[in-house]
């Protein structure tokens, strides 16, 4: 709720805090950073951690829009994994000199602009400098670095909110990806500012949907869904029960035996 360095003020703020963090604890295998305008809706979905057992950095984009494109949204910062271990805090401290606030953030801004392909002309952001360093330095850190697309560890919002339903018809929780999105975010959104790239009205409607899409997933446990998706209204689907999880087991072996079949 403070800022632990005023300098680095903005979405430069993640950037102190997860050293902060790594440093407190110690014992903590890996951090995740998830933006507050970013919400969960595969309640079901697990992170395939295993599968990164030789990397530091999980984050969700595109290698052909890192490296052939050179894009300034090949990869998105809102939602990524970082490895509690030196690689990390060295790392931080590559990423971080182009963060503080006043002519250092301004000048960086115009070289990130220059470098980078479709971004526009404004102050040095944490997600153009890390596509920059990565770019740049690409042989000291990317061999640690896993760029991740089988699931939405970042789903864009504005392509997925209108599927809801659809997704609700033709799938189910626990696939993570277009059919049933791990993470919506609203990138964009600024309900609470005065700037913004869509209009307030259509985001906080497209917030309720996300948060009533994922909270379906929870109420159906007890028996309730909502009435609608942008309905803060319940209705019951079956008897309530005592013991929820015991569903999300059924769910589960249901669902692995229906994979080891396919």
């Amino acid at each position: 709720m403070a800022h632990l360095d005023m300098e680095m003020a903005g979405y430069w703020a993640k950037l102190p805090l997860i050293r902060r963090l790594m440093l407190s604890h110690p014992e903590v295998e890996w951090i995740w950073w998830m933006d507050s305008d970013a919400l969960f809706t595969d309640m079901t979905f697990e992170i395939p951690l295993s599968k990164y057992n030789n990397f530091n950095l999980v984050i969700h984009g595109y290698p052909d829009l890192l490296f052939d494109q050179k894009s300034w949204i090949a990869l998105n910062t809102g939602s990524f994994l970082f490895r509690n271990c030196q690689w990390s805090l060295d790392l931080l401290d590559a990423w971080a000199p182009m963060g503080p606030k006043g002519p250092i953030r301004e000048e960086a801004g115009k070289i990130l602009t220059a470098n980078l392909k479709g971004r526009p002309s404004f102050e040095a952001d944490d997600q153009s400098a890390l596509i920059y360093l990565l770019i740049s330095k690409k042989d000291e850190w990317m061999s640690k670095v896993f760029v991740e697309n089988s699931f939405y560890l970042h789903g864009y919002w504005a392509g997925l909110v209108d599927r809801y339903e659809e997704m609700i018809e033709k799938y189910h929780p626990g696939f993570g990806d277009e059919r049933w999105p791990f993470v919506t975010h609203f990138v964009g959104c600024k309900p609470c500012g005065s700037y913004g790239d869509y209009p307030v009205e259509r985001c906080l409607k497209s917030m309720e949907r996300a948060f009533n899409f994922a909270d379906n997933q929870v109420l159906k446990l007890y028996g309730f869904r909502h009435r609608g998706l942008v309905s803060p209204n319940l209705k019951r689907i079956r008897n309530e029960t005592v013991n929820p999880l015991v569903n999300v087991d059924q769910f589960d072996l249901r669902h692995s035996w229906h994979e080891s079949i396919v």
